[in-house]
């Protein structure tokens, strides 16, 4: 309900800095705090064994939407403009999240005792070194993670992309995001998490810098990009299940706090990347003039748009190649630990 108030009362918002108290501050609280937050902690009194399939499952639905939003939206806004079509989610918003309510319930009944809740008594995840080597890869990820689905719309119309080719890429980005979390998923219930956080870190550099700054000026290129790229960084956020199962062992309530540890550093990223990211598209870059004389076919994708992406191609690679020399040093510890203990 609170959400889905949100959004309506946005749709009577008519400056900026209404839309971002609503939409930017509010909806946030609303949808991560209230909504989000609960349910990823309940997945871990509902599984053990297979908490990373669950995982995501759960993390397949925010994907599953942005499949659907480039061909819905469009239309409607089209149709009933940007009021309008905020009036419109606001009541698709209520209608679906209403009745599955009921189902979003802990395993553990709360206790009837008046007074503090229960504590965690473990503090040993403080100083665990992994942990803190989590908490900077993820960081870093962040930093990555969302500049491509912010800046690829920009750059399909760069190449001068139709709506349909355009909502396509996109499509198909999103598509790939709902499959990759429950890719992972899987395979996190069966293998450490660091080594498939290191496999697709290291992938999704080489996609960025291949798939995006090499072949990204033609559209098949760009499309094959969006795909890996959502099959490889849309599953990111579902290894934290493996790397909070292995820190919180028989703690049912140290899951819950880790989790809000790595989502606070994952919107780290998340944040500061976009006037990163904007200042990096707004700088001049050095063209080649063998590349610039070049047909629309003969370019690369860094030289799109006079090199306007170069310098965002590059730092989005650099950042995921900079999480995989980490996640690399998280691997090697955790599997020193191992040693040691057996």
């Amino acid at each position: 309900m609170f959400s889905g108030s949100n959004v309506l009362t946005s749709a009577l918002g008519i400056q900026v800095e209404q839309l971002v108290a609503l939409q930017g501050v509010i909806l946030l609280i609303a949808c991560t705090a209230l909504l989000y937050a609960p349910c990823i902690s309940y997945i871990s009194e509902w599984f053990v064994k297979r908490r990373g399939l669950a995982n995501g499952i759960v993390m397949m639905g925010t994907a599953a939407g942005g499949l659907v939003c480039p061909y819905v939206l469009p239309p409607l806004l089209r149709a009933h403009g940007t009021a309008g079509t905020l009036r419109i989610l606001a009541v698709a918003i209520i209608v679906l999240l209403l009745p599955v309510l009921p189902f979003v319930k802990p395993r553990l009944p709360e206790s009837r005792m008046h007074g503090p809740g229960r504590r965690s008594v473990r503090r040993e995840w403080l100083t665990d070194v992994s942990w803190w080597i989590l908490m900077v890869t993820n960081t870093i990820h962040g930093f990555g993670a969302f500049v491509p689905i912010l800046y690829l719309p920009t750059f399909a119309s760069a190449l001068n992309l139709n709506s349909s080719s355009t909502s396509l890429t996109i499509a198909l980005l999103n598509g790939a995001s709902a499959i990759g979390p429950l890719i992972l998923g899987i395979l996190t219930d069966h293998f450490s998490p660091w080594p498939l956080a290191l496999f697709t870190c290291i992938l999704t550099s080489l996609a960025t810098f291949v798939l995006w700054g090499v072949v990204g000026n033609v559209t098949a290129g760009l499309m094959v990009f969006g795909t890996a790229y959502g099959l490889l960084a849309g599953g990111w956020t579902t290894l934290w299940a493996g790397f909070v199962r292995d820190m919180s062992k028989d703690d049912p309530s140290l899951p819950t706090l880790l989790y809000g540890f790595l989502m606070l550093s994952r919107g780290l990223g998340n944040v500061l990347s976009t006037p990163i990211s904007t200042s990096l598209s707004s700088a001049t870059t050095n063209v080649t003039s063998t590349s610039s004389s070049l047909g629309h076919e003969g370019r690369m994708g860094f030289s799109v748009a006079d090199g306007k992406f170069e310098k965002l191609i590059v730092y989005v690679g650099s950042c995921f190649a900079g999480a995989a020399a980490l996640a690399l040093v998280g691997w090697g510890g955790d599997k020193a630990v191992r040693l040691r203990r057996s």
